[in-house]
C-alpha cells in the first residue's frame, strides 16, 4: 500500500482527480453540465475497454447493455413506486442478467461472429422499444418523474465520483490474477486453454462486470437528463462513439477510455458553432491520432514513460 501510495502513477491520478473536483468553483454550469454526460460516456468507455482489451472480444453493440439499464430502470421510477435509486441498481442488474443471456451462446463463437451477436442485440432491443412505444416512449423517448438533482453541482459530482469509482474497480480487476488470466486468453485462446484455464468463464466474468458498469452509468445519466430514448442510450452511433473513445484513449488501459470520451466530447461541443462540420472535424482528428498514434493517449504517454 506504501508503494502505491508513493508511485508517481497514483500521485498522477490523485492531482487529476482533485483538479477535477475543483471545476465547479470555477467553471460554468454549462461546461460542468457537458464533463457531466462526458463522465458517463468515460465509464462505457472504459467497460467497453475490458472486453476488448483483456478479453480480445469485439463488442459493437455496448449500447444493449446501456440501454437495457437505462430503459429498466426508468419504466421501473415510470410505472411503479420503486425509489429511484432502488430503480437504478436494478437496472444495472437487469443489464448484468440480459447481458450474460447473450453472452452465454455469443463467447462460444469465433472470429467477428461475437460482434455480429451483439450488433443483433442492439437492433432487436431498438425494435423492442419501438414496437412497444406505449410502455417505452418509442421514438419519443420516456421520461422518468425522478431526477439525481435539478441542481448542477451535485450532479457533476454524482458522476465524477461514479467515474473514479468505476475506474477505480475495473483497472483492479484487469490488474488481479483473473485479469491476468483474461489477458492471456485474450492474446491466445488456445494457450489458455491448454494451460487448463477455462476461457469461456472468465470471458463471461468480464462481460457481466463489463455489463454492471455499462448498466449502470445507462441508469443514472437517465436520470441525469430525465429522459430515456433511443437517441440518447441506443443508437449505433453512440456506441460507435463509445468504441472510438475507448480506442483513443488506449487499449488495454482502463483509464484511457475516460480520457478518450471527455476529449470527444468536449471536442463535439467546443466545435458545435461549425454547425454539421463540427462532426467531421472530430471524426477526422480521431482518424488522425488513431493511425499516427495507434496506442491512444494514455498508451503513449505510458510507452514514452518505460523508455
Amino acid at each position: 500500500m506504501t508503494g502505491l501510495l508513493s508511485s508517481s502513477r497514483f500521485r498522477l491520478a490523485a492531482g487529476a482527480a482533485l483538479a477535477l473536483a475543483l471545476l465547479p468553483l470555477w467553471m460554468s454550469g454549462y461546461v460542468l453540465g457537458v464533463l457531466t454526460v462526458a463522465y458517463y460516456f468515460g465509464v462505457f468507455a472504459m467497460s467497453w475497454d475490458l472486453l476488448f482489451g483483456y478479453a480480445g472480444e469485439v463488442n459493437f453493440g455496448p449500447t444493449f447493455l446501456i440501454g437495457l439499464g437505462a430503459y429498466v430502470s426508468g419504466m421501473l421510477n415510470a410505472y411503479t413506486p420503486v425509489p429511484m435509486w432502488l430503480c437504478i441498481f436494478i437496472g444495472a442488474f437487469a443489464a448484468v442478467i440480459g447481458g450474460a443471456l447473450l453472452a452465454l451462446p455469443a463467447l462460444r463463437l469465433r472470429g467477428p461472429y461475437f460482434g455480429l451477436v451483439t450488433l443483433v442485440a442492439v437492433l432487436i432491443l431498438q425494435q423492442l422499444i419501438v414496437i412497444f412505444a406505449g410502455v417505452t416512449g418509442g421514438e419519443i423517448g420516456l421520461a422518468v418523474p425522478d431526477v439525481l438533482s435539478v441542481h448542477t453541482d451535485p450532479n457533476y459530482y454524482y458522476a465524477l465520483g461514479f467515474m473514479l469509482i468505476s475506474a477505480a474497480v475495473l483497472l483492479g480487476f484487469a490488474r488481479s490474477p483473473i485479469g491476468l488470466i483474461l489477458e492471456a486468453t485474450g492474446q491466445d485462446r488456445i494457450a489458455a486453454e491448454a494451460l487448463g484455464f477455462n476461457v469461456t468463464k472468465h470471458k463471461l466474468l468480464a462481460f457481466c462486470l463489463s455489463a454492471f458498469f455499462s448498466g449502470l452509468a445507462g441508469a443514472l445519466m437517465i436520470f441525469y437528463l430525465g429522459t430515456a430514448s433511443v437517441g440518447t442510450v441506443l443508437d449505433i452511433a453512440v456506441a460507435v462513439q463509445i468504441i472510438i473513445a475507448a480506442v483513443l484513449g488506449g487499449r488495454r488501459t482502463i483509464v484511457g477510455g475516460a480520457l478518450g470520451a471527455i476529449f470527444l466530447i468536449v471536442a463535439g461541443e467546443y466545435l458545435r458553432p461549425i454547425g454539421e462540420l463540427s462532426n467531421f472535424a472530430v471524426a477526422g482528428l480521431a482518424l488522425i491520432v488513431l493511425m499516427f498514434v495507434p496506442d491512444g493517449f494514455l498508451g503513449y504517454f505510458m510507452r514514452r514513460r518505460a523508455r
